[in-house]
């Protein structure tokens, strides 16, 4: 690897760069190339989207331009920021929004070139022989502090480590939580854990384990006691990546168009109204009127109700990593609760476990096995989607820095949950002083 980003560095065989891009390393930074026509010249990006660093290894053009998968800003040959959907067709994306494209890209000598600063060389060099590309870097990893798995303030919480079923009585089950393995052991009414910890309890059908003494504030769930709904367990599932960004893409409101267009489709097309968040105890409570397509619905196949529907959301957040989404749907009376729950195992791991809660509406009888069975497949589907996007965003944690990211209007909750997460730690850093 170069140690000096001045000069032109061979990145790619030009006939091996087309529309889909290419990452490549140059003066020890990383970039992708891509072709935004077929057949069209070479343009350079940097290797990460700056609204939420997802790569743009995985990215798409789209209409001539470099479309984020994530989220779908776009970006022009000249790396300016043309569409930020959560906006609207009438928004401007801010200045902040464009990419930092290299000082120059050419095709020369049946190769791509990249300048990434400003150089006297005005057109790369005839090479002497086949130029050898430098390895491919890591793309840049935020400046400022993130919130990983390991973080030390996570020692004072409750945390979810198995569902109450998956402990037999008389059994034990070993699991693993920040970055540490313990031993659950049901012995008659009570659980044990070794070693030793502040607690292990069980709540919500949850075995919650808290290492230290907890600092935050816990979910509450009121459907869980309410008879109008049936209660549905996931199997958990595991999320190669630490439990931060995951939280944050349970609360995003504008990923769903690009993320999930085989299942949930977009709600209100891709454009975000504006909403508010109220900060609370432990966190935040945010409320969301969108319209969005409702397959779950069994009046949509007898043609009684349209697939769009008006939907109410309540996404309550504690920290670290719980959160209750209540969707209420206006036309048909129906509730859909679902409850997120993350264990940060590793570094690099996280267990998820997810309950559905479902009633029907007022004077409707329990939605039946099968509603239930096809709503948990639908969820199954969904969450698959989000881990494979989580799988690719290769991040250590969630920057806490806002600097490190652009947010927009539709980015509100995902600043509450960073501000959430930062009170959480100067709580936790506090009792760890003590």
């Amino acid at each position: 690897m170069s140690s000096t980003s001045t000069g032109w560095f061979p990145v790619a065989r030009a006939a091996e760069v087309g529309t889909t891009p290419v990452p490549v390393g140059a003066g020890g930074r990383a970039f992708v190339v891509v072709r935004l026509q077929p057949g069209g010249e070479v343009s350079a990006f940097p290797a990460r989207c700056p609204h939420r660093l997802v790569p743009l290894a995985t990215a798409t053009v789209t209409e001539g331009r470099l479309q984020c998968p994530a989220h779908g800003w776009r970006f022009d040959g000249e790396g300016r920021c043309a569409d930020i959907p959560s906006l609207g067709p009438a928004g401007t994306p801010p200045p902040r929004a464009d990419l930092a494209t290299p000082w120059a890209v050419e095709e020369r000598h049946g190769w791509v070139w990249v300048a990434p600063e400003r150089t006297a060389t005005a057109a790369p060099p005839r090479p002497a022989a086949a130029p050898v590309p430098e390895r491919v870097p890591e793309p840049t990893a935020p400046s400022g502090p993130v919130f990983g798995n390991l973080d030390p303030s996570l020692q004072h919480a409750w945390h979810p480590v198995a569902l109450s079923r998956e402990l037999r009585p008389g059994g034990w089950l070993q699991v693993r939580l920040l970055g540490r393995n313990w031993m659950l052991r049901r012995e008659g009414p009570e659980l044990a854990v070794e070693p030793p910890a502040y607690g292990v309890r069980e709540r919500l059908g949850v075995i919650w384990l808290a290492p230290a003494e907890p600092a935050e504030v816990d979910l509450e769930v009121p459907e869980a006691a309410d008879r109008r709904f049936v209660s549905r367990w996931l199997p958990p599932l595991r999320s190669p990546g630490p439990a931060g960004p995951m939280a944050d893409t349970f609360l995003d409101a504008t990923h769903g168009a690009f993320v999930h267009p085989s299942t949930i489709g977009p709600a209100d097309g891709a454009e975000v109204a504006a909403y508010d968040v109220h900060r609370e105890p432990g966190g935040f409570t945010s409320v969301q009127e969108q319209w969005c397509d409702n397959p779950v619905d069994p009046e949509v196949a007898l043609g009684g109700r349209p697939l769009r529907q008006r939907r109410r959301t309540t996404y309550t957040f504690r920290a670290p990593f719980q959160l209750r989404l209540r969707q209420e749907f206006l036309d048909s009376g129906a509730t859909t609760t679902i409850v997120y729950l993350l264990q940060p195992e590793d570094l690099d791991s996280s267990r998820l476990y997810v309950c559905l809660l479902l009633s029907a509406g007022p004077g409707q009888p329990l939605p039946t096995p099968a509603t239930a069975a096809g709503q948990l497949a639908l969820q199954h589907r969904i969450l698959d989607e989000d881990i494979r996007s989580q799988a690719a965003l290769d991040l250590a944690g969630l920057p806490l820095d806002r600097r490190d990211e652009v947010h927009v209007p539709a980015d509100a909750r995902g600043i509450a949950l960073r501000q959430a997460l930062c009170d959480f730690m100067a709580v936790g850093q506090r009792q760890l002083a003590a």
